[in-house]
């Protein structure tokens, strides 16, 4: 079976930003997109209602589907759409759906009056456990965002996409999570930002005056050591532009300042298989509530 860029979709405006990021993912990859519409049967009284009878089924379940693929058909023809409608509970069905999937996309609401995300028990059960790439689209993203402006000014799709951000751990590169960054910014055409936070001398916690040479020296060390863990992917990517901010600080911080003047995030997720629950780890969970551009969480060892 090909590989598609599979998208989750339940009709909110989340879902339905999540299919328009989809399909010009898939375009850019050359892939089809598969929307997966997951219907959880309910039970319990409600499910006999009149209000929630034949006709809301069939609304969601027939129609909704339709209209999305008819609507990615007319806005990005070439792009081929495929619709599957499925039964059970939301996050295991996107689960298995993701198991056929080049990546798996999923809608998340934004947070009213601020940037960020509102993710979901869903869209967090799946990502800490789905085992390809999953994207989250924040509900009102446009094309237009992930772009520069143009020359006037004002966003524009037509313009260059704005750089790649990818959250590196120069302590334990992972080539998966770090070669999925940069494939996306060789597609988009566009720079890849590299992003690693170094911890701030212990001083700092006690309120004791800076040592700048110190801090130099920390600084200098770790780029030193971030230049030396890209230079194989600058010889692999060499039509990708690499900026390199080496920070000191919280590394969630950074990435959330870098997503507001990106067209993607790129962050991992350790795959701890002995592990009971849910495990995203703290720098990811962090960038997923607060980042204002789309995530992709790329699993790794």
């Amino acid at each position: 079976m090909p590989r598609t860029v599979t998208v989750g979709l339940d009709g909110s405006p989340e879902s339905l930003a999540a299919v328009e990021w989809a399909a010009r993912e898939a375009r850019l990859r050359g892939l089809p997109v598969r929307l997966v519409n997951v219907w959880e049967p309910d039970p319990g009284p409600l499910a006999q209602a009149p209000l929630l009878g034949a006709e809301t089924h069939q609304h969601w379940s027939e129609r909704i589907p339709r209209e999305a693929a008819e609507g990615v058909r007319a806005r990005h023809p070439g792009v081929h759409v495929t619709v599957e409608q499925l039964s059970g509970r939301p996050a295991e069905v996107l689960l298995k759906a993701a198991d056929d999937a080049e990546l798996l996309v999923l809608g998340t609401r934004g947070l009213s009056g601020v940037g960020g995300f509102m993710v979901g028990s869903v869209g967090l059960a799946v990502v800490a456990h789905v085992g390809r790439p999953v994207v989250l689209v924040r509900a009102g993203e446009q094309a237009a965002d992930e772009h520069l402006p143009d020359p006037t000014g004002i966003p524009s799709a037509a313009a260059p996409f704005r750089p790649v951000v990818l959250g590196l751990d120069i302590g334990a590169p992972d080539d998966e999570l770090t070669g999925f960054a940069f494939e996306a910014a060789l597609l988009r055409a566009t720079a890849l930002r590299a992003v690693h936070s170094w911890n701030e001398p212990p001083y700092i916690a006690y309120g004791l005056p800076a040592d700048l040479r110190l801090n130099y020296r920390l600084a200098a060390e770790d780029a030193a050591v971030m230049t030396a863990a890209l230079r194989t992917w600058r010889d692999k990517y060499p039509a990708v532009e690499i900026i390199e901010d080496s920070l000191s600080g919280k590394p969630a911080s950074h990435l959330v300042d870098a997503s507001r003047e990106a067209s993607l995030v790129v962050v991992g997720r350790r795959i701890r298989r002995a592990a009971p629950g849910a495990h995203i780890g703290p720098v990811t969970h962090a960038v997923l509530h607060h980042a204002t551009a789309p995530v992709a969480v790329v699993p790794h060892p």
